[in-house]
């Protein structure tokens, strides 16, 4: 649906990959430029760094997302020193039943600490089905990701002609604040 829009997508599956989660060693941090676990997360950064736009899709495991996804964005989102400023950020989530409105946000919380733009839809963009095929009988499932993409595609043009006319939004500093003093 987003070639008919004339925006350029690639599909990356990392479900089955092994991805560690992070060990908060702060490398990427202190010079080092990346996460020194080499990994997919390595390999995507630069996909990333260059993209508009990121959707994570995600099945539903025991009310939460798949933990590899969590490890890669984790990884991902920390160990990138990139401005991700106004990449326009999406979830799509997949459940038998329940643990769909607790694994959106667990997705989104990525991209709103990130100052990303979050494209919702009509519901939380869910679909339901657990069997391989299922997902297309749920046509209001099928509606939310239709409505998704036309949001996300007006995001990302509407983002792109602003960046041209008005430039980004002024930055301030980051002030770091411990809640213990």
């Amino acid at each position: 649906m987003f070639d008919n829009e004339g925006i350029e997508t690639e599909i990356i599956h990392i479900g089955h990959k092994d991805i560690r989660g992070c060990l908060a060693c702060m490398s990427c941090k202190k010079g080092y430029g990346k996460c020194v676990i080499e990994d997919i997360v390595n390999e995507i950064a630069p996909k990333f760094e260059e993209c508009d736009g990121l959707i994570v899709g995600t099945p539903v495991y025991f009310g939460s997302a798949n933990s590899t996804v969590i490890s890669f964005l984790t990884r991902l989102f920390y160990s990138t020193s990139i401005d991700k400023t106004m990449k326009v950020g999406a979830s799509v989530v997949v459940a038998r039943r329940g643990g769909i409105s607790s694994t959106y946000d667990e997705i989104n919380k990525f991209f709103a600490i990130s100052g990303m733009p979050i494209a919702s839809t009509q519901y939380w963009n869910a679909i339901h089905g657990r069997k391989q095929g299922e997902a297309l009988e749920d046509e209001e499932g099928l509606q939310t990701m239709r409505v998704l993409v036309r949001n996300m595609t007006f995001f990302l043009k509407c983002i792109h002609d602003g960046k041209e006319k008005y430039g980004l939004p002024e930055k301030e500093e980051f002030k770091r604040t411990n809640f213990i003093r």
